[in-house]
């Protein structure tokens, strides 16, 4: 690739096989952690299989012709499967000894949607047979019916209930259900097209279009009033109360699952560049943090520390994120942004001796979270495997 120097190919060659050997370090007899086993990671608990992390890991894990790593992919799946709740829902996390299943305050609704996806991925690439965990997938897409609005076809959930669990998006969440209607599309669920349809209407309703639906047409007023179109989705709708922060993981997987139109797809990556979001690396997952003083400022924002301006999911910068924004851009056909962007996440993740930051401050940069992030380790192979950058790769 002309535009890349040697030194920048270089990179992401380290950078690749810094990937895989993460992520064998990570790995347990049971599946994959979430970060590397330190002092810091045993007492906070990443030293766990979580849904989503998981999930992300293992879409990068199988296919990957290391056989541990094929091996702990579906020794992944499995360990949720073991876990999982009667009524269906995966759990945030599984103790990787099978001793301990959390399900968080207020639910963690992502992690079925993503243990689906990854079965999905799974299947797709022959690596088990197609009955396996079908009884388990039957439960889960039936919890996930149980919570879904009966007219707009979206999903509905709890405050800090997703992979942003100390966020104040409630209602209809657009990470949530851009997620859901990549499962309808993979598992072919009834009533996609209806779920497409009200996800554009709800989190976009600067639009044109005016809704048939009366209580749709209510919500759209109420978003727009004393707001200017944010030239994104909005992060989520509830009545008389939506989030226009700008959700940048929400709005990229919204271009990734196929939600979002040509022209939509063309003003996220315009806006998300306008904000400068990627710089020096990708991504920052909030374009307007919330201040204390915002009227969405929640108390538990401020556990930890982690939550205030420019931190953690409040416009911190998160490179696992940076991974798949990597990828939507590959899938708009943007190739040399995406490469370009692909060379500053495998910097990112080389920072501090290719410490794999869990995630920056977005305005002073410093590493924060833990080290060692399977899913920074996966996300990275999975946008480098998009560009046809990986090494095995013949389009190279």
């Amino acid at each position: 690739m002309k535009d890349l120097s040697p030194d920048d190919h270089a990179l992401l060659d380290q950078c690749e096989q810094a990937s895989l050997d993460l992520l064998v370090r990570n790995l347990s007899p049971h599946g994959i952690l979430a970060a590397s086993r330190t002092e810091a990671a045993v007492a906070r608990r990443y030293t766990r299989i979580f849904g989503r992390d998981a999930a992300i890991c293992i879409m990068a894990m199988a296919g990957s012709g290391v056989p541990a790593l094929e091996e702990g992919a579906i020794a992944s799946v499995q360990a949720l499967a073991d876990q999982q709740a009667a009524n269906g829902q995966i759990p945030k996390y599984v103790d990787p000894e099978g001793q301990d299943a959390d399900f968080w305050y207020l639910g963690c609704i992502d992690a079925t949607l993503w243990w689906l996806i990854a079965i999905d991925h799974l299947r797709g690439l022959g690596r088990v047979p197609a009955g396996r965990w079908a009884p388990g997938e039957a439960l889960a897409i039936q919890w996930l019916l149980a919570q879904e609005h009966q007219h707009f076809r979206l999903l509905q959930q709890n405050e800090a209930s997703d992979w942003a669990d100390i966020m104040p998006r409630s209602g209809f969440v657009l990470y949530t259900n851009a997620l859901w209607y990549e499962v309808k599309r993979r598992f072919g669920l009834a009533n996609a097209e209806e779920t497409k349809h009200h996800f554009n209407h709800l989190f976009n309703p600067f639009q044109r279009d005016l809704p048939e639906y009366h209580r749709a047409r209510l919500l759209r007023h109420y978003a727009r009033r004393g707001r200017r179109d944010p030239g994104m989705y909005l992060s989520f709708v509830n009545l008389s109360v939506v989030g226009d922060e700008g959700d940048v993981f929400g709005n990229v997987l919204a271009i990734q699952s196929g939600l979002a139109d040509t022209d939509m797809a063309a003003r996220i990556v315009q806006r998300i560049g306008e904000a400068g979001a990627s710089v020096p690396w990708p991504v920052r997952v909030v374009l307007h943090p919330l201040s204390q003083q915002h009227p969405l400022w929640r108390p538990y924002m401020g556990r930890h520390q982690q939550n205030y301006l420019h931190q953690y999911h409040n416009g911190g910068i998160w490179p696992f994120v940076g991974g798949f924004w990597v990828m939507a851009l590959a899938q708009l056909g943007l190739h040399a942004q995406a490469r370009a962007e692909l060379v500053k996440l495998a910097r990112a993740n080389a920072h501090g001796g290719w410490r794999f930051t869990e995630w920056f401050h977005g305005k002073t940069l410093a590493p924060m979270g833990m080290a060692g992030q399977s899913w920074n380790a996966a996300a990275f192979l999975l946008a480098s495997k998009a560009l046809g950058m990986a090494a095995s790769s013949p389009v190279r």
